[in-house]
């Protein structure tokens, strides 16, 4: 992606952000804005939008910080560990529902099966999102199965959540049309410290608890070497049957300082989860009970061993070389009724199975990626190139019930090789205010598929130019303005390669043009106009079992971003988005996307007073259609049909207390879903047919002591 990038120093810390701005802004009054702030007089409180000093830095997005975000020459949210905690979050689609433009389905309560979606791009399994931790993708297979089937992220073992919205193809690679999240993990303290928390969620309905306990400890093991160790232990039930949850989450960090002028980082981690499902209920059982469930042989199992590795060269300044590496080996398996009688649909919730599934999948993934960044006169050079292989086994099996005959429906191997190329250069114009950062990157991808019980062989061999360009300005010390362009690509997947039919690589363009405006020292507004036009978007078509490409689409809208701190005490939020998306080929040319609802409001007040603290939020989502067909009367089983507007309140109390020699306790109250709203969407894929629930209300008691 290509922007002016604000680059801090190796050992800057992480701060909150001070505001955000607050109250509708209209993106013709942040244009006419800067003649405004023109006519006061710079000093230094007002000189709110000065860059910080510039450093070279191989890690592109940077520190996630405010003085980052206010001149990321591009739409950019960072939400810091202070902020998730004060707001309540519950999971991480609590800590992304309040982001203009992102729209998140929570399809198990908790946590564990997140599904992202940016702009009008599909949010089930994040498909079109790149989704990243320290930089690094989660996806378990990258390039081949993009889809966030696995999520090794816990919401308590992270420092911030740092969303940039539209393309970043250049530095990142493919599938980030919608753009990229990046979960950045606690980093090592500077001094030995220990943070312990407890948190238990009772849903009101039906009573069911979920226990969530993390802990850590890290610091400095000698002078030139630094440990950090975090544990994550969940379990329990969501506020469904069948929702019991056992999460394990394991990680490691490591960091060497070789000298003033190298630096090693590793990360180790180990995740593994084991659930229930409880999927998808026809309209009549959701009316009667949204807690139950009706389908009893639905199930998840997932585990991955992951590692990291980062070297960091700085000889000089001007100059750095960063080298990073990660490897995982993820196993993770699906476990599906289905009915194969012949009568009656597939996934239909409202009739018996008479076979159960699985499908297991096993990844093993290796990367390695060198950068170098150079600074040098009014140019900031950045050279990159990835090589990543991928190695999967993708199997489904099936056991009849009647029988107790198991079978082999597939049994396929996939092999992926990857390298990838790119450039950038951000140029400085006019005493640092103008910044032009052209880039291109270069991907050639050879996926080898192989399918074991026929002998068929298939190859899917892609190369692709992804040019981008972006221009920031820093008009006045309160205005900063951007505009950008970049090409995204989303290659083939496994399992859009082996059903009939021949499907295409989408590709896409992201445009944006926007600013931010510091109205007065504590109030910040923000809007960006965007637009993305997408040519052989790829969904699945259930009534011919067959994936299939719409042809172009049409994502445009405008996204609003305030935040105001009214006194020290009080600090209030408002954010909305308005999206407009279009089917401009194919049998649905004219119809909207789905999942795509026109306008989503967000807003927030955070109060604080003595060691007491309180927020409450509020969401609204408009409604959407669930298919491409634009199907409005629910259809019988569920299966189709508008999904209707929703409004989402969440609470929290919470209080610190001193305990002495630098203990802190802090303990909290917290309600979830407050007005015990109804609201579903549909389509997951091992149960898309029906309405799937999303979280009643729910109480939330914690106590986090830092010591």
């Amino acid at each position: 992606m290509f922007f002016l990038t604000i680059r801090r120093s190796p050992g800057l810390e992480y701060f909150r952000p001070r505001s955000r701005s607050f109250l509708p802004l209209s993106f013709a009054a942040l244009i006419s804005s800067p003649a405004l702030a023109q006519e006061q007089t710079p000093d230094a409180e007002n000189d709110l939008f000065t860059l910080p000093p510039l450093t070279v830095s191989g890690d592109w997005l940077g520190a996630p910080t405010e003085e980052s975000e206010k001149t990321y020459t591009g739409s950019r949210t960072v939400v810091d560990k202070e902020e998730l905690h004060k707001r309540g979050a519950l999971n991480l689609e609590d800590a992304l529902r309040a982001t203009p433009g992102v729209q998140v389905l929570d399809e198990t309560g908790t946590g564990i099966l997140p599904n992202i979606g940016v702009r009008g791009l599909n949010p089930l399994r994040s498909e079109r999102l790149q989704i990243l931790t320290d930089g690094y993708p989660i996806a378990i297979g990258p390039y081949s199965n993009v889809g966030v089937s696995l999520f090794p992220v816990t919401l308590p073992s992270l420092e911030a959540v740092d969303v940039v919205r539209g393309g970043a193809a250049v530095h990142y690679g493919p599938n980030n049309v919608g753009g990229v999240v990046n979960f950045v993990t606690r980093p090592i303290p500077a001094e030995t410290s220990h943070t312990l928390r407890e948190r238990i969620t009772i849903a009101e309905e039906t009573g069911n608890v979920f226990t969530d306990t993390y802990y850590r400890v890290g610091g400095p093991a000698s002078d030139k070497l630094d440990l950090q160790f975090q544990a994550n232990i969940q379990r329990g039930d969501g506020f469904r049957d069948r929702s019991d949850t056992q999460v394990d989450n394991f990680i490691v960090d490591a960091r060497y300082y070789l000298n003033n002028e190298n630096e090693l980082a590793t990360q180790l981690q180990y995740y593994n989860v084991d659930a229930e499902l409880p999927g998808a209920l026809t309209p009549e059982a959701y009316e009667q009970d949204r807690t139950q469930s009706q389908r009893p042989y639905d199930a998840y199992e997932a585990d991955m061993t992951r590692a990291t590795f980062t070297w960091t060269y700085n000889p000089t300044p001007d100059v750095e070389f960063q080298w990073r590496n990660f490897v995982h080996d993820a196993d993770r398996t699906f476990f599906f009724g289905q009915n194969l009688s012949g009568t009656g649909g597939v996934f239909d919730p409202g009739v018996a199975s008479t076979h159960r599934a699985d499908s297991p999948r096993l990844f093993r993934v290796y990367s390695t990626e060198p950068r170098l960044a150079i600074s040098k006169g009014r140019h900031d050079i950045t050279l990159g190139a990835r090589y990543l292989t991928e190695d999967v086994e993708f199997d489904v099996n099936r056991v009849e019930f009647a029988s107790d005959t198991r079978s082999v429906a597939r049994d396929w191997h996939l092999d992926t090789k990857a390298l990838a190329f790119y450039v950038s250069d951000t140029m400085h114009f006019l005493d640092n205010r103008l910044t032009v950062t052209p880039g291109l990157r270069y991907e050639d991808v050879n996926m080898d598929f192989r399918d074991n019980l026929n002998g068929n062989m298939e190859e899917n061999n892609t190369d692709e130019w992804l040019p981008g360009l972006t221009l920031g300005y820093q008009a006045t010390d309160r205005v900063f303005l951007f505009t950008n362009s970049q090409r995204s690509l989303v290659p083939v997947q496994i399992a859009q390669t082996t059903r009939d039919g021949d499907v295409a690589n989408e590709t896409a363009w992201n445009y944006e043009l926007g600013g931010r405006v510091q109205l007065t020292p504590d109030l910040l507004s923000s809007a960006t106009l965007f637009r993305i036009d997408y040519d052989d978007q790829i969904q699945f078509n259930r009534t011919e079992s067959r994936f299939e490409n719409l042809g172009e689409t049409r994502h445009q809208g405008i996204e609003l971003d305030n935040r105001w701190q009214v006194n020290p005490n009080l600090e209030l939020g408002l954010g909305y988005t308005f999206l407009e998306t279009e089917q401009l080929s194919g049998d649905n040319a004219g119809n909207e996307l789905p999942n795509a609802p026109e306008h989503k409001i967000s807003a927030d007040a955070v109060y604080s007073y003595h060691a007491w603290n309180g927020s409450l939020n509020w969401l609204y989502v408009s409604a959407s259609y669930s298919d491409a067909d634009n199907t409005e009367k629910e259809t019988a089983d569920g299966g189709g049909g508008e999904l209707p507007a929703y409004h989402l309140v969440n609470a929290r109390l919470g209080r610190d207390i001193a305990m002495g020699g630098g203990r802190n306790l802090n303990l909290a109250l917290a309600v979830n879903n407050l007005l015990d709203e109804d609201a579903y969407f549909r389509g997951v894929d091992v149960s898309p047919i029906g309405r799937v629930p999303q979280p009643g209300r729910s109480f939330i008691l914690e106590a986090q002591l830092d010591f």
